[in-house]
């Protein structure tokens, strides 16, 4: 893996999960340049249903000004906006790096044959399942969109808390009985209650982020 030498930009919905990249950068020695798109999840929600060409509009002037400022890649530390832009499009054009959690699913998928998945929005799971499917059209993806629960980690809401108000142990136990063989981390706010989940899920747990690192370094 190359040393990272210039800052790497990192991209989410919200203050929050910008932040929560820039940590995962942080920890592994690389300097984070934040870029939040929004002010909040719902102003976020919005944004992604927006036309392709206005959202592109708006990444573009982002990514400009983080080249800018001297970085050579950008870190999409979020599903639901890579979804639901075409970063591999704006990478091509402005030449630049640019590693988003999708570019982790098409080998993830091969590896299981029923995957439970959790995202904030509808935006990610479509697009979380395209990925999958194309790699391994055997997988059945079991999901759930859980907005309210982002609102909740965003609200630093204690993570047993967020499990219990949301019936999360419920539907852990619900995905166990009908087979899934993994959960996966569908949102990158999700690793705030990771261990929460653990509690009630004997399953494997997957978090994006480390092959994200990966991609990112290689």
């Amino acid at each position: 893996m190359s040393q990272m030498q210039n800052p790497v930009a990192v991209f989410a919905g919200t203050p929050v999960d910008t932040q929560m990249g820039a940590d995962v950068l942080t920890a592994h020695g690389i300097v984070p340049l934040m870029y939040p798109v929004s002010s909040d999840p719902r102003e976020q929600n919005y944004f992604q249903v927006l036309s392709l060409e206005e959202k592109h509009k708006v990444l573009r002037g982002l990514l400009t000004d983080a080249m800018a400022h001297g970085c050579e890649s950008a870190f999409i530390y979020c599903n639901s906006l890579s979804g639901s832009v075409h970063f591999p499009v704006l990478a091509e054009e402005l030449g630049l790096k640019i590693v988003t959690p999708m570019d982790v699913y098409g080998a993830l998928a091969l590896q299981y044959n029923k995957l439970a998945i959790i995202a904030a929005n509808s935006q990610a799971l479509a697009a979380q399942h395209g990925v999958m499917t194309r790699a391994n059209p055997r997988i059945l993806t079991m999901c759930a969109d859980l907005l309210p629960v982002v609102l909740d980690i965003e609200a630093r809401i204690a993570p047993e808390e967020i499990v219990r108000r949301n019936a999360l142990d419920t539907l852990m136990t619900y995905f166990e009985r009908i087979g899934c063989e993994a959960l996966l981390l569908g949102c990158t706010h999700f690793p705030y209650i990771k261990d929460a989940l653990a509690a009630c899920f004997s399953r494997q747990i997957i978090d994006p982020a480390e092959e994200m690192i990966a991609l990112l370094q290689t």
